[in-house]
């Protein structure tokens, strides 16, 4: 269930000199043996330091909207349905958790100017100390960024804000009309807006780097009060344009349809779960199927078309299911993270059975988000209050005559643990409290996360490799 976040502060400026808590993508990597450091497993002696490899991203920065966002979503454009090279430009919505419920907005941000480098997983030179100083040297000192690891000049920020009646507890933007988002907050309502003013004007603007602190009052198109208790589960229907689904911390379920400009909310709820609904997910393929996720360790499979109770719902988890996510191009397979840092795969297929697929309990804190990756159906990314986003690809199996051929290629001893699940490709730290996490739809092999000190924009050198030759 762990979700808020409290006490935040407001980020602030970070200069050259600063140091982070964890890796930094502007440190220098040590010409020293490698070593695999595991988290929750290995321990900092006094003076150690983690150091970033900047060879092991295309991509990799930073950036904050002012306050935290314990929830964002990327908003999908028309500058090309699969985008692989650089320069890249991305749009999102982010909500905020401020220290005041009066100082909460929502952030309408674009980021331009995403200049990165693809890299080889197998370097040309192990100990090409010229790349390495000029990784270094490119750096930038902007306001809250942590480094372009590729070079180059920083990327441009720009946001709108508008207000927002306390905290965002979640916010997602509609596939088909991305300009339409809706907000779930902490003071109990669900709300719709229509950001496209916003979206249109960032996207005719090139203007640098601003922090503009003007918080625009703007009315939402829609605004639903029959909750009986705040919420975190929304999710907009793939198949319906403008069928919504909102869950609460009461167990309840509504389904919003689309009538013109507005909604009508079915006033009797959904219910069969025993504790709050903490997630929902639609079909990628059946109009009237979704998914749910509660504190009572289950997952309930509902058709809107048989009644208000589920069609199926079992037991996934022995702790809180906090995430689920439905995978698009796999539509039998689902995944679910839960508070005891667990997650799995289950084949909707043999529901009536045994669905499970895949247990990991890598995580050693509660999974905050997880999401199959929208350009390649066996992998998906997942977050945990361990300040660890992990990369799994589940179709992969451990060879140990590849093993060997990649060391041979290094010429040295990657002293990787034995016992690191061979599904595993890539670990991202340097985020404290990480709460949600995206890939982008149009850019393979990009993840944008935020956490309590702020947005990442990762794209990892190893995940490009895996993306189908088609999208290259």
């Amino acid at each position: 269930m762990t979700r808020s976040l409290k006490n935040p502060k407001k980020s602030k400026r970070k200069n050259r000199s600063s140091k982070k808590e964890e890796a930094s993508p502007s440190s220098v990597v040590p010409s020293a043996p490698s070593k695999v450091w595991q988290p929750g497993v290995d321990e900092m002696e006094e003076g150690e330091e983690l150091q970033f490899d900047p060879s092991a991203y295309n991509y990799l920065r930073g950036f904050n909207i002012g306050w935290p966002c314990l929830s964002f979503d990327v908003v999908q454009d028309s500058l090309g349905l699969v985008r692989t090279e650089f320069p890249h430009t991305l749009y999102g919505v982010a909500g905020t958790q401020a220290d005041q419920q009066s100082a909460n907005y929502i952030g309408i941000f674009k980021l331009s100017k995403i200049t990165g480098k693809k890299r080889d997983l197998v370097p040309a030179s192990l100990n090409n100390d010229e790349e390495m100083e000029d990784d270094d040297s490119s750096s930038s000192d902007e306001d809250e960024d942590l480094g372009d690891t590729a070079g180059g000049n920083a990327p441009v920020l720009q946001i709108k804000k508008v207000a927002h009646q306390g905290c965002v507890n979640r916010i997602r933007s509609m596939t088909q009309k991305p300009h339409i988002c809706a907000t779930w907050g902490d003071t109990g309502f669900v709300q719709v807006w229509d950001f496209s003013s916003h979206l249109n004007s960032l996207a005719v603007s090139d203007a640098p780097n601003n922090r503009d602190e003007t918080v625009i009052k703007q009315t939402p198109i829609m605004k639903f009060g029959g909750h009986r208790d705040e919420g975190y589960a929304i999710d907009w229907s793939p198949v319906i344009p403008g069928r919504l689904i909102s869950g609460d911390c009461n167990k309840c379920i509504h389904l919003w349809e689309p009538t013109g400009d507005s909604w009508k909310v079915d006033s009797t709820p959904f219910t069969g779960h025993d504790a709050s609904v903490e997630d929902l997910q639609w079909s990628p393929t059946e109009a009237n199927i979704f998914a749910s996720s509660s504190v009572d360790g289950k997952i309930a499979i509902w058709d809107t078309r048989e009644g208000k109770k589920p069609k199926f719902i079992f037991k996934a988890h022995d702790a809180d299911v906090n995430v689920i996510s439905w995978n698009r191009l796999a539509s039998c397979m689902i995944a679910s993270g839960s508070d005891d840092g667990s997650f799995s795969i289950r084949d909707l297929r043999e529901i009536k059975n045994d669905s499970l697929v895949g247990h990991f309990k890598y995580h050693k804190k509660p999974i905050t988000s997880v999401e199959w990756s929208p350009h390649e159906a066996s992998t998906l990314a997942v977050s945990s209050d361990d300040h660890q986003l992990t990369i799994w690809d589940l179709s992969l199996e451990r060879d140990e005559e590849e093993e060997a051929e990649f060391k041979a290629k290094v010429k040295e001893q990657v002293n990787a643990p034995e016992d690191l699940p061979p599904q595993l490709l890539f670990v991202h730290q340097g985020q404290k409290d990480l709460k949600e996490l995206h890939w982008h739809p149009q850019i393979p092999g990009m993840i944008i996360s935020t956490a309590a000190d702020g947005f990442n924009v990762l794209m990892p050198t190893n995940i490009d490799v895996m993306l189908p030759s088609a999208a290259s």
